[in-house]
């Protein structure tokens, strides 16, 4: 029987030849040096660009990040069991996913990866309770978190670069104005707001369109009252409340969803449309944002899942299109925004990074490494990955928009 120091030399020189052979497949340029638990140094690409040097702490570490990627690394950076010595851990996923094809992962996180999409519709039915515990979750969160990294309107969704140096004020400004012009609203419009968050459009709408009736829905307590302690009485016509979608009556002319499409998951898409079929006017429209994949449809990263967006998805517009027709809805545009999430993210990311001394002071280091793992991939997939933002404009009629785009670019 081999000693116990023999055995595991022997084991971590097997962990060391699967990882340089797995890494070795992927990086093929760039410059990443990673350090193994053992001492073993590994270089990978061909020295170009910003240096990347990372280290895993011990044997298992490094096993699981070979296994199951999607879920462990980033509970890795976390724990504090992979580190990054040189660059950020942005640098380190951006090298990983900008050469990284579904054929170059090993085969067994390909065979997890089929698993997790095969099955994402019988995990993703969020159900009325289910849903408000998921959005407390994330939403619920200590207010000051998000002063430290969003605009002083608090939108935390994709902003509308108009140019790629715009400020993120400026960009999320643009986002509401392009919204409100695709929505068309007129004079005494009745306006619905499905996941208004902390309130920023609803208002903007109820500012811009005379007489109006502005509703925004939200299940989260923290968003819901931030939001009613901003209305003035300038804005007595916008209400907000606490409410689930799917208990909703009556008849608005104008709908909008930004950022929520994302948290109502595949097994309630049905009931999504059918209930804005029977929410939206004759002559209504309706305008849908949220993160979509331009590639077929996957699944909702684990780690993603459980730490950040516990029932969240993002769909392939495959999985959209087919619902809102059989719920006889006839969808007017579709515009996909390409790179504007990447731009927003670099934002927030630099702001939450600039503050994170007082965020660890709110939480602790290991939220801190969570936040920064979870800003950090995010951006990256949207630069390098299928991530991308639908705006889909619907309505019940054919004929209730003008016949081109023209009138989102004047005045």
């Amino acid at each position: 029987m081999p000693q116990p120091d023999r055995y595991d030399a022997r084991v971590y020189s097997v962990v060391d030849r699967i990882l340089k052979r797995a890494l070795a497949r992927i990086v093929s340029s760039g410059a990443l040096t990673v350090k193994t638990a053992k001492g073993r140094t590994m270089t990978f690409g061909d020295g170009t660009g910003t240096p990347v040097s990372v280290r895993f702490m011990d044997n298992r570490a490094q096993w699981a990040f070979l296994i199951d990627a999607d879920m462990r690394l980033g509970e890795l950076y976390m724990d504090g069991r992979f580190c990054v010595e040189t660059g950020t851990i942005y640098d380190f996923v951006a090298l990983i996913l900008r050469e990284a094809g579904n054929r170059k992962h090993p085969l067994v996180s390909r065979l997890i990866d089929g698993l997790r999409a095969r099955f994402r519709s019988f995990r993703l039915r969020n159900l009325p309770a289910r849903s408000k515990r998921n959005v407390a979750h994330h939403y619920d969160l200590d207010a000051r978190l998000y002063e430290l990294f969003l605009d002083a309107d608090r939108q935390y969704s994709c902003a509308y670069f108009e140019r790629e140096d715009q400020s993120l004020e400026d960009a999320q400004a643009a986002k509401k104005r392009h919204i409100a012009k695709k929505l068309k609203a007129e004079a005494g419009n009745t306006i619905l707001d499905i996941g208004s968050g902390w309130g920023g459009l609803a208002l903007h709408l109820g500012q811009h369109v005379p007489d109006s009736r502005v509703l925004g829905i939200t299940l989260s307590e923290e968003q819901l009252a931030y939001a009613r302690m901003r209305q003035q009485p300038a804005s007595a016509h916008v209400e907000f409340a606490l409410q689930d979608y799917r208990t909703l009556t009556g008849r608005f002319d104008r709908i909008v969803s930004v950022g929520m499409f994302e948290h109502v998951g595949v097994g309630s898409y049905a009931t999504f449309f059918k209930t804005c079929d029977a929410l939206l006017a004759d002559d209504g429209v309706m305008v849908l944002h949220t993160i979509g994949c331009s590639g077929p449809p996957g699944f909702t990263t684990p780690w993603l899942d459980k730490y950040i967006f516990p029932g969240g998805y993002v769909p392939a517009l495959s999985e959209i299109v087919p619902v809102i027709e059989a719920a006889g809805l006839v969808i007017t545009d579709v515009e996909v925004l390409r790179l504007h999430y990447a731009l927003t993210l670099r934002h927030w990311r630099d702001r939450f990074m600039a503050h994170r001394d007082d965020v660890e002071r709110l939480y602790d280091a290991r939220f801190c490494r969570m936040w920064e793992y979870y800003l950090s991939t995010a951006e990256a997939a949207f630069r390098y990955e299928d991530l991308v933002v639908f705006q889909i404009q619907i309505a019940k009629r054919n004929d209730v928009l003008p016949m081109t785009r023209q009138y989102l670019y004047t005045n």
